[in-house]
């Protein structure tokens, strides 16, 4: 669906200076999003809820739910405002060489005003999400996000014709789909027996362990999406569809980190976060082993896959009616650059969960500060001689820089222990990934893609991907690999 409602903005909208306002004000209450829902919030919030759920009454535990909720509840309601009145600020702030572009400035401006109560919703429905998921419920959370694409989609296709400025219709859509997406949460935890009722209590012991652990942990468990950030200020300054190219080579690299990194976390945190409370410390280190190679096994592949056949995804998926060949030139220079980096992406989001699940959200922090005055210095640097790409591969290497320091903290204090067949197993992933770059390499001839129609390339996309999987598969096959090496043993 992510794809679809990319494809439907690229033709429909193209790349302009009204499509850079709208990206840069969705990028801004996103951005929040990323770092309450996805991060902060899950990372402070469930630990806590797995403690209560082991050790605790089930009152306690309902208790808890309720006065999480009512101090969310004020504290959104409250940044809510404030984002909505300090708008102008905001954008001077994540797009300052926007002030130079009078009418971009205002688009930008209207937009988050009416993006930045999304914020609220979404991170309510996160609070949600973290609930099913502790109780082993994943189908709901993992379908909610569905609900923006189909929003933004019916926004483009139906609210669009009706505006004085076509692309305000999907800041509309997206208002309205974060309030789809909290309604979506809310059957599946009555049926639970836990639907929240807010109530502010922020005395209660646990709710403060939770508020004080997401402090540090909006920032440590985010550095990803800040440097997205860092990258938009920078882009901001360059030419008009800039914002826009770096946008549409994001969102390729968002959807393997959607399905694997999102995924893998959500799935290990609980896990992890229930380990931790048991003090059973061999089955925290084996969950995030196991972590650490689905990470590789899938990740790895994506990312070589997304790196060599840049051009030809983006022209496949893009290049119709307002989205030009000079688009998909500039869009796939950035993906490669941002596709180096996946791996990275999703490795920090499993090491990231093996320092909150132990209530730890400050180390990630300090890991995290070094990643971003990296990403910062490479920003300047690659700026210049690589323009928009530059923000992207600035990214990519902050992001091995923050893995490397979270992992080698891990391993210092024992907290991660790597088992034996770690070397074979990289051996079996360096044959296989090798094989799959040669195949895939056959494919990257850009001119031939530009050349042909919509239903050419697709049907060339798919078959290069089916046979990259098919000789990954096998390449893995041949080498010794099987998938039972890679079940997680219950200890």
């Amino acid at each position: 669906m992510g794809f679809a409602r990319d494809i439907l903005l690229a033709n429909l909208f193209g790349v302009n200076a009204a499509t850079d306002a709208f990206f840069v004000a969705f990028k801004i209450p996103n951005f929040l999003r990323r770092l309450f829902a996805e991060g902060a919030f899950s990372h402070a919030f469930v630990p806590v809820l797995a403690d209560l759920k082991s050790k605790g009454s089930r009152q306690a535990l309902k208790l808890f739910i309720d006065r999480s909720a009512g101090m969310l509840l004020v504290f959104l309601s409250l940044l809510t405002l404030l984002g909505i009145l300090a708008a102008p600020l905001l954008i001077m702030l994540f797009a300052p060489g926007f002030i130079w572009q009078g009418g971009q400035y205002q688009l930008s401006i209207q937009f988050l005003q009416i993006t930045f109560p999304y914020l609220l919703f979404i991170t309510l429905t996160a609070f949600s999400g973290s609930i099913l998921n502790a109780y082993g419920q994943f189908a709901i959370p993992a379908l909610t996000p569905v609900l923006l694409n189909i929003a933004m989609i019916l926004a483009a296709i139906y609210l669009a014709p009706l505006m004085a400025e076509p692309v305000t219709a999907l800041a509309w859509g997206v208002l309205l789909a974060g309030l789809a997406q909290l309604l979506f949460q809310l059957p599946a935890l009555i049926r639970l027996g836990l639907m929240p009722v807010p109530r502010w209590s922020f005395q209660d012991q646990a709710v403060r362990k939770m508020g004080k652990a997401m402090l540090p942990a909006i920032f440590g468990v985010s550095v990803v999406q800040i440097n997205l950030l860092v990258d938009t200020v920078f882009a901001s300054f360059l030419p008009a569809g800039s914002v826009s190219w770096l946008y549409y080579s994001d969102r390729l690299v968002e959807f393997p980190l959607g399905i694997f990194g999102v995924a893998l976390s959500a799935a290990i945190l609980p896990k992890l976060a229930d380990h931790h409370a048991a003090e059973d410390y061999p089955a925290f280190s084996a969950a995030l082993d196991w972590g650490l190679k689905a990470v590789l096994l899938l990740a790895l592949p994506a990312t070589i896959g997304l790196t060599l056949l840049a051009e030809p995804i983006i022209a496949t998926l893009f290049q119709y009616q307002a989205f030009s060949a000079t688009d998909t030139a500039m869009a796939a220079k950035s993906l490669a650059a941002f596709a180096l980096g996946l791996l990275a992406f999703v490795i920090i989001k499993v090491l990231v969960s093996g320092f909150t699940a132990r209530h730890d959200t400050q180390t990630p922090v300090r890991i995290g500060i070094y990643a971003v005055l990296a990403n910062i210095v490479l920003n300047a640097v690659l700026l210049k001689p690589l323009a928009h790409a530059g923000p992207a591969l600035a990214t990519s290497l902050a992001a091995y820089l923050n893995a490397a320091g979270l992992l080698l903290l891990l391993l210092k204090n024992g907290h991660y222990q790597p088992t034996a067949d770690w070397w074979p197993f990289l051996l079996r992933l360096v044959f296989a990934n090798t094989a799959l770059a040669i195949c895939l390499y056959q494919f990257v001839e850009a001119d031939l893609w530009l050349s042909w129609g919509f239903s050419k390339r697709s049907l060339q996309l798919i078959i290069s991907i089916a046979l990259a999987v098919i000789v990954y598969a096998v390449s893995l096959w041949l080498s010794g690999f099987r998938l039972r090496q890679l079940v997680l043993r219950q200890h």
